[in-house]
């Protein structure tokens, strides 16, 4: 059975509206929650929370146990690399944000079309097989949110990788956008470790509508909306490890109790899944993992990922013109140096950065007349 892994991507803050505001406090005790169950695969990443993330890694788990009684995985940013000169530079910087003298896995972060001008430019796999043979990784793989005939042709073309990091989730697994499924089988082709990101789709499967959990709980009363989540991925083969992120510990011991008593799904179960799919599905309006790369490129400052959560959380209270939603958005709208959904300026930028494909200018502008309205208090 795979390995429960601690995501970092989305850890709790004091501010809601300041990634870089972690709370170290909250974040130590879900780190000894997490430790303390038996788990030790860490992932982080160069750029998770605006640039702290491996900081952060560094206080609260480097910096408070023996180096040998964990696992760490971070990512080589892609998104900020245009030459060769850069490599060894981030590259120094990452072990020493994350205070170790070696990963034990690395992964060049998200090889896609998005990132195309860092991989076909610059030499990033003789640079990370030089990184291995130095003994400062142990494993060395991709992350990817590409299609499964990239996928293969990534490959195909790269022996050397050991490991891929991929979105599987129920949700995904036949969708033809995500391939999740056909990237898998791919991966497995190729004989190459599976790590699984993704597993709750932003949240989206841990919060599900009530006409699809009710379906859940019919069926089986005892298990929580998460666990057919976790079920599903947890039990798949050739999964070394499903990574959760969690905002609370309270989400991180939900996580571990999920995994830990994650049976397997039967035929009956998996043709539910089906129908809960196709359910949440009907439900979505922004296919957004809040995962906020593209938060990063805006150059208006608008927290795409957070107007775009309040947004499907509005859009599912049917023909309603005020929710809390809204007056959430308003509130948003009076923090200082923030944009809102009607200031872009459609530059497009954030497209290149979405790895669900989402025309974010399109929804900007449907945000925009959705909340900034008359009656949630937007003066014309």
């Amino acid at each position: 059975m795979a390995q429960l892994g601690f995501g970092m991507m989305r850890l709790p803050v004091l501010d809601e509206n300041d990634q870089t505001s972690i709370d170290l406090e909250h974040v130590t005790k879900m780190v000894d929650t997490y430790m303390e169950s038996g788990f030790n695969y860490f992932d982080t990443a160069f750029v998770y929370h605006e640039g702290v993330g491996e900081s952060t890694f560094k206080k609260t788990v480097t910096d408070r146990y023996p180096r040998d009684s964990f696992k760490i995985a971070t990512k080589l940013p892609l998104f900020v690399i245009t030459e060769e000169s850069q490599l060894e530079p981030i590259f120094a910087q990452q072990l020493e944000n994350c205070g170790v003298d070696y990963f034990d896995y690395f992964m060049l972060h998200n090889v896609s079309g998005l990132t195309e001008n860092a991989w076909k430019n610059v030499d990033l796999y003789s640079f990370i097989e030089q990184k291995k043979q130095e003994g400062k990784i142990k494993h060395i793989g991709i992350s990817t949110h590409g299609d499964a005939e990239f996928l293969e042709e990534i490959l195909f073309d790269h022996p050397e990788l050991e490991f891929v990091l991929l979105q599987i989730n129920y949700m995904d697994w036949e969708d033809e956008g995500i391939q999740s499924k056909k990237c898998w089988e791919v991966a497995r082709k190729y004989n190459k470790k599976i790590m699984i990101m993704e597993p709750y789709k932003g949240g989206f499967l841990a919060d599900v509508p009530e006409e699809a959990e009710k379906i859940m709980k019919e069926y089986n009363p005892d298990k929580s909306v998460v666990s057919w989540a976790m079920r599903f991925v947890a039990n798949l083969e050739d999964v070394e490890v499903v990574l959760t992120g969690s905002s609370t510990l309270e989400q991180l011991e939900s996580n571990i109790h999920e995994f830990k008593n994650a049976d397997p799904l039967n035929d009956e179960e998996l043709e539910i899944l089906k129908d809960v799919g196709e359910i949440i599905n009907s439900n979505i309006t922004v296919d957004c993992t809040k995962c906020r790369y593209c938060v990063d490129a805006c150059t208006e400052n608008i927290d795409i990922a957070k107007v775009f959560d309040l947004y499907n959380k509005h859009q599912m209270l049917e023909d309603e013109d005020w929710t809390p939603f809204g007056n959430a958005y308003l509130n948003y709208s009076k923090l200082p140096d923030v944009g809102i959904a009607s200031d872009c300026i459609e530059c497009e930028a954030c497209i290149d950065e979405c790895p669900q494909g989402i025309n974010i200018p399109d929804v900007l502008k449907d945000v925009a007349e959705a909340f900034e309205t008359e009656v949630n208090g937007f003066q014309n």
